[in-house]
């Protein structure tokens, strides 16, 4: 059984220390939940991830599913995992990469964020316009064949950004956009 330093100074434990079997019982429920704790901190100080998320990711590592409540529960306690916070910061970094409201409404549901968040972190969402008009631009400089505008067009979507955003910005960047649905 691997314990962590905590559990043993908790239990006080030394080579050659005997057991009863109460108190190696309690000791495997001190290390499962120690376990649980420090799996979560490791996951949270890798990257944000939402309450759900987390106690998803505790129970698919092995931990059992009380033991992993219980360690998020103490990470809020800890302020440590916060699901307005994280949703935030999703949004952020979907800006940042130039993506539409779709892709960040995917990577809020991904991250296992309650909705109820989704709409305070989308409020201030920026328009997209000049970021779809740019990258359109950059992919279509050297040639503006239909394949290579449909490849573009593709990977706008993918991004998260609308027909209708898309066929402005062609029309803008004077291509033909009749081909392309209004909306998706």
């Amino acid at each position: 059984m691997g314990l962590y330093r905590q559990t043993v100074e908790d239990f006080g434990l030394y080579p050659g220390k005997e057991l009863e079997d109460e108190e190696v019982n309690r000791l495997r429920e001190a290390a499962g939940k120690m376990s649980a704790k420090m799996r979560a901190v490791r996951i949270v100080s890798a990257t944000s991830v939402s309450r759900n998320d987390l106690e998803q990711r505790l129970v698919r590592k092995g931990e059992d599913p009380d033991q992993a409540r219980e360690a998020v529960e103490w990470m809020e306690q800890l302020h440590l995992v916060d699901d307005r916070a994280t949703a935030e910061q999703v949004v952020r970094s979907c800006i940042y990469k130039g993506y539409g409201v779709r892709r960040a409404k995917q990577a809020l549901y991904e991250k296992r964020i309650p909705r109820q968040f989704w709409e305070e972190a989308l409020a201030g969402y920026p328009d997209q316009q000049d970021r779809i008009r740019e990258f359109l631009q950059n992919r279509l400089k050297d040639s503006a064949d239909e394949k290579q505008v449909k490849r573009a067009v593709d990977a706008l979507l993918r991004r998260g950004h609308s027909y209708g955003q898309i066929r402005k910005a062609l029309s803008e960047i004077s291509l033909d956009s009749e081909e392309f649905m209004e909306e998706y």
